[in-house]
């Protein structure tokens, strides 16, 4: 398949710059894919659009503060995207960095009062840096990190994205960007669920390049997707297993979520505890072995994401329903509305 199937316009109005005011005040789409059917809801409406025993999976990580800026020793000044190395401790990460001038090996910058960095190297567009300074570094991100945001959300962090940035049920330090499905849910709507007799669950991936690299090969079949971290608990995986086993639906909270799981199952669509990481690629044709329901938000043309979704539901359908989107004035991306696929 050619990356331009997967293209569509959008309207730069629609890309929400921020989140609505309260969690869960979104729109939300939902897509019926056995007939085909469109249906305009609000994300409220959630608890009621699902069946009591259906399984709600979860993606628990947290966002980390991870993008820095320094002061070069040169004087320059310099923003650095971390990629998390999982471990808390200074050590080196890899990093993507914005600078007029060439970072080479040894430069050193500072962050902050209190934080230093060396490059170590730089191959392929990413460098390698060590850190030293005073205590863990997941609590010195937490002090001075600036939130992540996308590059299409064109302001600068402010202190409302440390909360709204951040799913509610967010467990696990490790990702540079939020899986933004699990951005909709607030307290009392997973309380509502339950009530319903909806099952929660949760897995972690933490989302890293993998999940946002653009595409850069014309023949989609040609890209590959770069490892991000998975653990699945053997209490989740069997919450899975025995969901499918009694002919329940499994509903992912996600594309992060969705490719955990399928990289965790065999060919019977049995799911296994896991840790350990993931480069699994789903794009049309893809056979989907464990889940039933996706919740998702709306995607960036030409991405893996939206190929993603378009494996699940139809690729035609699918840009039916964006252009449907488009036309309803629905809000795109990280901060925008929701889409309920079943």
């Amino acid at each position: 398949m050619r990356i331009e199937e997967f293209d569509y316009r959008l309207p730069a109005s629609l890309i929400a710059q921020y989140p609505t005011p309260r969690r869960g005040d979104s729109r939300l789409m939902v897509l019926d894919r056995s007939h085909e059917t469109i249906e305009d809801r609000s994300f409220c409406d959630l608890p009621g659009l699902l069946r009591p025993e259906d399984l709600i999976v979860l993606n628990n990580t947290r966002v980390l503060p991870a993008r820095l800026i320094g002061r070069k020793e040169t004087g320059g000044r310099c923003e650095v995207l971390l990629i998390p190395s999982w471990n808390g401790t200074h050590g080196i990460w890899d990093a993507l960095i914005k600078s007029s001038g060439r970072m080479r090996p040894g430069l050193l910058i500072q962050f902050g009062e209190t934080l230093f960095g060396k490059v170590e190297e730089t191959k392929e567009g990413r460098t390698r840096i060590s850190f030293s300074g005073e205590g863990e570094m997941s609590e010195i991100l937490r002090k001075i990190g600036r939130v992540p945001l996308p590059p299409y959300i064109k302001r600068e962090d402010e202190p409302l994205d440390r909360d709204r940035y951040q799913t509610v049920y967010a467990e696990r330090d490790g990702s540079i960007a939020a899986p933004t499905a699990g951005l909709h849910f607030a307290k009392d709507m997973v309380r509502s669920l339950r009530e319903r007799g909806v099952k929660i669950t949760a897995i972690t991936l933490h989302v890293g390049l993998g999940t946002f690299a653009p595409v850069k090969v014309t023949n989609v079949e040609d890209h590959r997707m770069e490892a991000e971290r998975v653990d699945i608990s053997e209490e989740a995986a069997g919450a899975v297993a025995e969901t499918k086993t009694e002919g329940r639906r499994v509903v992912a909270v996600g594309t992060t979520t969705t490719r955990a799981l399928e990289s965790s199952c065999d060919e019977q669509g049995r799911v296994k505890a896991m840790k350990g990481s993931s480069s699994l690629f789903i794009h049309p044709p893809y056979r989907f072995r464990v889940v039933d329901g996706l919740i998702t938000n709306f995607h960036l043309p030409k991405s893996t994401l939206i190929m993603l979704v378009s494996a699940f539901a139809g690729k035609e359908f699918i840009l039916e329903a964006y252009n449907e989107a488009i036309r309803k004035k629905y809000r795109f991306y990280s901060y925008g509305d929701a889409m309920l696929i079943l």
